[in-house]
C-alpha cells in the first residue's frame, strides 16, 4: 500500500511506515502524478481533492486532518467510489480559546466594557457550541444561529441574533450557502458598535463589504482571509484590530486530535488493526487553568492579561502585519499553544 501525506501534518512520520510506503510532500505541491499509484491520501486544507487531482489514480481513500472539508469535492469523490473522512471538532477547543482571547484582548485595546453583553454565535456546530458555552460560563448572554435551524431548539433567527448581539462570531463551514454571507446586507443588520469575529473561512466574508461598514464596528477580529495564503487584503489587514494567519485552531491538542482521527479513519478503511486506536504520545500539559472572571472593569483587564499570558495573540498579530507575504510560513511554523484547562464543573460542557 502507498500513502501520500502532507509533510506538515504533525505526529505522522513513522506511524504508517510499518504498514505502507509513505511519501511526504508539501500539501500545495501534491500533484496528479504523485497520486497516480497511491492508495490513499492524508491531507490538510492546502490540497484540493477532486477530479483534477485524482481521476485515473489508484486512490480509494482520502483523509483530511482538519475540521473543514471545502477542499474535498465530496460529490465527485462519492461518484468516483473514493471514500473520505475528516476530523470534525478536532480543534474546536483551540478555536474557543482563540475567540475569547481575541475578544478580551480587543476589548482591552479599544476600551470596550464586556459586562452584560450579548454574544451571537453564527454556526452552532462543534466549534460554535464550545465558544457559546464558555461565553455563558463567563456571564455573556448567548444567542445561537445555524444554517440548519432544525438542529437545536435553542437557535434563533439570524435577524434577531444580528439585531441583539454586541459581538457576532462566525463558525460556519464553507459551501454555496455560506460563501459571501458576511455581506452588506448582513452588516447593515448588525447592531452599531458591534464586534465582528471571523474564525471560520475567509470566503464566508465579502472583504469590500466589511471595509464599507468598518466605521460601524467597534472591533474587527480576522483569522481567515480570502485568497490566503498567496495574497490577503492589505486594506482588511489594516482595518482589523486583531489579525492572525489562520491559526485559531492551532493548538497542540487540536493537532493531536486531527492526526489521530485521520490515521484511525485510514485504519478502519484498510483494516489495519494496529492503528485503530492510534493516538500520538501525549505531551505533559502545563498548568494553564482558565482564570475566574468576575465582571468588574479591573477584573476584565486582569482576565484579558491572563488569557494573553496563556496565548500571546498580539505577537502573532505583529508578525503577520510585519510580513503579510509570509502568511504560509507563519502558519506553518506557528508554535502550537496548549489549550487552557477549564474548571471541572464546566469541562463536560466543552
Amino acid at each position: 500500500m502507498k500513502v501520500v501525506a502532507d509533510i506538515d501534518i504533525p505526529f505522522l512520520k513513522g506511524v504508517l511506515e510499518p504498514y505502507a510506503e509513505v511519501v511526504y510532500l508539501p500539501g500545495k505541491d501534491i500533484s496528479k502524478n504523485d497520486c497516480a499509484d497511491a492508495d490513499a491520501l492524508i491531507v490538510r486544507t492546502r490540497t484540493h481533492c477532486g477530479r483534477e487531482l485524482l481521476e485515473g489514480s489508484r486512490v480509494s481513500f482520502v483523509a483530511t486532518a482538519t475540521i473543514g472539508t471545502d477542499h474535498l469535492d465530496a460529490q465527485w469523490l462519492s461518484e468516483a467510489g473514493i471514500a473520505w473522512a475528516s476530523a470534525p471538532g478536532c480543534n474546536a477547543c483551540g478555536v474557543m480559546q482563540y475567540v475569547h482571547t481575541a475578544l478580551f484582548t480587543a476589548a482591552s485595546l479599544k476600551g470596550i466594557d464586556l459586562r452584560d453583553k450579548t454574544l451571537g454565535v453564527v454556526g452552532a456546530g462543534n466549534t460554535g457550541e464550545r465558544v457559546a458555552r464558555l461565553a455563558e460560563y463567563l456571564g455573556f448572554r448567548v444567542l445561537r444561529n445555524d444554517i440548519n435551524m432544525q438542529l437545536k431548539a435553542t437557535l434563533v433567527p439570524l435577524d434577531i441574533l444580528l439585531e441583539e448581539s454586541d459581538i457576532v462570531s462566525f463558525h460556519l463551514p464553507l459551501d454555496s450557502s455560506t460563501r459571501g454571507m458576511i455581506s452588506d446586507s448582513l452588516l447593515d443588520r448588525m447592531r452599531p458598535g458591534a464586534v465582528l469575529v471571523n474564525a471560520c473561512r475567509g470566503e464566508v466574508a465579502d472583504d469590500a463589504a466589511i471595509l464599507r461598514h468598518r466605521d460601524r464596528l467597534s472591533a474587527l477580529i480576522i483569522d481567515v482571509w480570502n485568497d490566503e495564503p498567496s495574497s490577503i487584503s492589505k486594506d482588511l489587514l489594516d482595518a482589523a484590530d486583531i489579525a492572525t494567519p489562520h491559526i485559531a485552531g492551532y493548538s497542540y491538542e487540536g493537532k493531536v486530535n486531527g492526526t489521530a482521527m485521520a490515521v484511525q479513519a485510514l485504519a478502519r478503511h484498510f483494516g489495519i488493526a494496529g492503528l485503530l486506536d492510534f493516538r500520538p504520545p501525549a505531551e505533559p500539559m502545563p498548568q494553564t487553568a482558565l482564570p475566574h472572571f468576575i465582571g468588574a472593569p479591573d477584573e476584565q483587564a486582569r482576565f484579558a492579561r491572563s488569557l494573553q499570558n496563556i496565548f500571546p495573540i498580539m505577537d502573532t498579530d505583529r508578525a503577520l502585519r510585519s510580513s503579510p507575504s509570509s502568511f504560509e510560513r507563519l502558519r506553518r511554523t506557528f508554535p502550537y499553544r496548549h489549550e487552557f484547562s477549564v474548571p471541572r464543573y464546566i469541562s463536560h460542557l466543552l
